[in-house]
């Protein structure tokens, strides 16, 4: 039987889908790694981004847009969480790297 929390997971990561490979792996990172995690305040919030249009995201992700005021904060965290699983991905690919006995750039 699954938790409440593994269903909520697997339904936000449906809505996280989008039809940009770019917003997929943007928002994938905050699924995967602070939603469950999040206050209920911050869920709401990330629920609502999900409801805007993509045009809308990919401006805002690739600061070329400027954010509106209420999905400020959200963005920021996303984006946060997408720098921060894409730290933790050249530091564990430069960890096994270095293991086989190459060197890390």
């Amino acid at each position: 039987m699954q938790s409440d929390s593994d269903d909520t997971l697997k339904r936000i990561r449906w809505a996280a889908r989008r039809g940009m490979l770019e917003l997929d792996l943007v928002l994938s990172a905050y699924v995967e790694n602070c939603y469950l995690q999040a206050s209920d305040v911050e869920k709401q919030q990330f629920n609502r981004l999900l409801t805007c249009e993509d045009q809308d995201l990919f401006g805002w992700f690739i600061q070329s847009k400027p954010v509106d005021k209420v999905h400020n904060d959200i963005v920021k965290k996303v984006l946060q969480a997408k720098k921060d699983a894409a730290a933790k991905q050249v530091k564990s690919k430069c960890s096994s790297t270095v293991n086989k006995g190459g060197e890390c750039d």
